[in-house]
């Protein structure tokens, strides 16, 4: 226990670190080599270099992997207004890479947390039509991947702001996205046939729903991943 507790001290003052590191304007042209670097190699960027997992979902919405500034650069081209970033963490070199591109191209960049491999929290997700009333459009919405965060930001809003049903908004969360449903990210989709089940079968609205019926921790107890699919998502694809 004392090694488990050490080694869990070690991680967090490491994790802390690397904020430190980052969570600060680029200076000179080392600093912007060494944030490149880490982006493309630390935070496997340079596989979203080349796909960045793309896709409009409504007229207004964009969902994404991590964007490079040239990436953020084509959004704004587009007419894009606010990119929103669903990352826990500024840990890496993407995050002053992000923040700068944002201001150089007019770009509001704001955050909203999700995390891909837990019961969504209650009071996020009651937050969160005040949030997108808050939001110029268009909107890019990221996390790491794009896959599992960005999926369910996305399927929330055809929920909340455009009234889809269940079964329309879960084809944000697949394997075309490269979402894998039996991993751990997989409580997104046990989350959604939570609904489906018990809301929307109902005739019960979502938002309801979630206040007088949801239940997080039952949700995780019920819950059980796939070895092989955890594996791949996790150890293989390093997913966030």
């Amino acid at each position: 226990m004392l090694n488990r507790f050490l080694t869990d001290e070690v991680r967090y003052a490491r994790r802390m670190a690397r904020i430190a590191r980052w969570d600060r304007p680029i200076g000179g042209a080392f600093a912007r080599a060494r944030a490149w670097a880490n982006m493309l190699f630390a935070d496997h960027g340079i596989f979203r270099v080349l796909y960045p997992n793309r896709a409009r979902v409504t007229g207004e919405l964009w969902r994404s992997a991590q964007p490079t500034p040239g990436q953020i650069a084509w959004f704004a081209a587009r007419g894009g207004r606010t990119v929103v970033n669903l990352r826990a963490g500024r840990e890496y070199g993407s995050w002053p890479l992000e923040r700068e591109a944002c201001e150089r191209h007019g770009l509001r960049l704001v955050e909203f947390v999700l995390r891909s491999r837990e019961a969504p929290d209650r009071d996020t997700l009651l937050g969160l039509p005040s949030f997108l009333a808050g939001l110029d459009g268009p909107v890019l919405v990221h996390c790491k991947s794009g896959a599992d965060r960005a999926g369910l930001f996305a399927a929330l809003v055809l929920i909340i702001r455009e009234g889809a049903s269940v079964a329309e908004a879960q084809r944000q969360l697949s394997l075309r996205f490269g979402h894998f449903r039996h991993a751990k990210t997989g409580i997104l989709d046990a989350f959604l046939d939570a609904f489906a089940r018990d809301g929307e079968a109902q005739g019960l609205p979502f938002l309801d729903w979630v206040e007088r019926v949801y239940d997080p921790a039952a949700l995780a107890r019920g819950f059980r991943p796939r070895f092989w699919s955890a594996m791949i998502a996790d150890r293989l694809m390093r997913r966030e």
